[in-house]
């Protein structure tokens, strides 16, 4: 069993997927561990510190290995030198993606779509999405601090008093929650608004004000899988006249807003931004997928009559190396259930919903439900 560890090819993701301490574990299950030269040097991790480890370090790690760990989903020149049959898993960004999905079966590799880990209790350690979100959702608050002009918590002095940054967080997933407890950490006075009613207690339970339009429809807001649904038109005018009020005081706005497969849906529009006073910013974390705020854009920090919009891309990136020590365990957890320990080999069982859930491609066909090609009827 040879896995490896593959370098981004990628030069705007600076994370690995995986560490010393995961190649270790990989090695006690009876793994060949192969690493390709400066995979883990954007992280932090040299590659002396994954050959003590007990990995080897080879260029094309990945052309002969039974498992192929990545961040990013392969490219086709990456496929390329990939055997047909090995297991690939990585982010694969699914959605909309139909040619990529293709290229991968074609290939005929198995590939893994560790987003897709279903949320259960069992798959908390291998769920990418919070993992990652949580450290995006911290990193918007440091971001946008380093943007304000002013201090986030009040400090009373002789020669006065600096007031509290008032900071509203749209959107209260992993992301929103660690952004919202980041910036109570830091002093600010936190709002929070979000379309999913148990969100409100979490809120609550952080020290922040819950904001929302609580009617019928909002008491019915959550997918049975614990993501928002799309609100009605009606919904979204309430909901979006109590934010342009609530909006116009804030210092800092933080949106984190996206539902799978969809576009990220428009939470600040531009009238909305106009109204902020000048030094206030907004970081829209879900300007990859669009963005929920009018006028950013990805990679960018725009500034609008003296509002800055922050849209940096691949948040989690900006803590490459707390990011990858996350993203290295949820591989290695994941991975974990597919490997007879007693035999040290590979053995997939096809019937556990955590690989049904993950599997994309196999055999040279796409056979994940959400993606399989559409037929003529």
């Amino acid at each position: 069993m040879r896995i490896a560890v593959a370098r981004e090819v990628d030069s705007s993701e600076p994370r690995v997927a995986a560490t010393p301490d995961t190649v270790k574990k990989f090695k006690s299950f009876g793994a060949d561990v192969v690493v390709e030269p400066g995979a883990g040097i954007k992280s932090g991790i040299l590659d002396a510190e994954f050959e003590a480890a007990g990995a080897t370090l080879v260029a094309g790690a990945a052309k002969d290995a039974d498992v192929v760990l990545k961040v990013r989903r392969p490219t086709d020149a990456e496929l390329s030198g990939y055997k047909r049959g090995a297991l690939v898993l990585a982010i694969m960004d699914p959605y909309g993606n139909d040619a990529a999905l293709a290229a991968l079966a074609k290939a005929g590799v198995v590939a893994f779509a560790m987003e897709l880990m279903p949320r259960i209790t069992r798959a908390q350690s291998m769920d990418v999405l919070s993992s990652q979100a949580n450290l995006a959702g911290y990193r918007a608050v440091i971001d946008a601090s380093a943007e304000y002009g002013r201090a986030l918590p009040m400090m009373m002095t002789a020669a006065g008093t600096v007031p509290a940054a008032k900071i509203f967080v749209m959107g209260v997933g992993v992301a929103g929650l660690q952004a919202i407890a980041t910036a109570r950490r830091l002093g600010g006075i936190v709002t929070a608004t979000d379309v999913r009613p148990a969100v409100k207690e979490q809120v609550q339970s952080l020290g922040a004000k819950f904001i929302a339009v609580e009617d019928d429809e909002f008491k019915q807001a959550e997918t049975a899988g614990g993501y928002a649904k799309e609100m009605s038109k009606d919904y979204q005018a309430k909901q979006a006249a109590l934010v342009a009020e609530h909006i116009k005081k804030q210092d800092i706005v933080i949106t984190t807003a996206l539902i799978p497969g969809r576009p990220a849906p428009k939470l600040v529009s531009k009238e909305m931004v106009a109204s902020m006073r000048p030094g206030s910013v907004i970081v829209d974390l879900a300007v990859e997928r669009g963005g929920n705020v009018e006028g950013a854009k990805p990679g960018e920090v725009v500034e609008v009559n003296g509002v800055k919009i922050v849209g940096h891309n691949n948040m989690p990136g900006r803590l490459a190396a707390s990011s990858s020590a996350l993203y290295a365990r949820n591989l290695l957890t994941f991975l974990e259930t597919m490997i007879d320990k007693k035999e040290k080999q590979l053995a997939i069982n096809w019937d556990d919903d955590l690989i049904k859930g993950t599997a994309l491609t196999r055999d040279g066909a796409v056979i994940h439900p959400n993606f399989k090609p559409k037929t003529a009827a």
